[in-house]
């Protein structure tokens, strides 16, 4: 294939649909060059044209609640008291930068999903 800017999604569709059986080819090959240069163009299309928003806070914390299998008697020993827990969940009261710091460090949360822009 020959590489070009990916402009239009037809373009695009035309790089995932040569970049599927190449995707796993050696490094250093020609065919793992070409894949290494079309995830770049794939990736830098995709973060134009389908950005993905950071997620919203309060669901950040129910996911990895959710994969650490913690209920929030157990979110309660992180943030506070269990009461707290309450209040953010009904969004009655902001993450303090206490809490976010130690849901980074205990829960290894992403400073990038607690702290946004939305409304919390």
């Amino acid at each position: 294939m020959e590489l070009k800017v990916i402009r239009t999604d037809e373009d695009y569709h035309q790089a995932l649909k040569r970049l599927e059986p190449i995707f796993d080819a050696p490094a250093d090959t020609p065919e793992g060059d070409e894949a290494e240069l079309l995830g770049i163009l794939i990736e830098k299309y995709e973060d134009e044209h389908y950005p993905i928003e950071a997620p919203d806070p309060i669901e950040a914390i129910k996911f990895r609640m959710e994969q650490m299998n913690m209920d929030n008697q157990d979110l309660a020993k992180v943030i506070g008291y269990k009461s707290r827990v309450s209040e953010i969940f009904n969004r009655k009261r902001k993450l303090s930068l206490k809490m976010i710091r130690n849901l980074h460090e205990k829960l290894k949360i992403p400073y990038e999903s607690l702290i946004t822009d939305k409304k919390t």
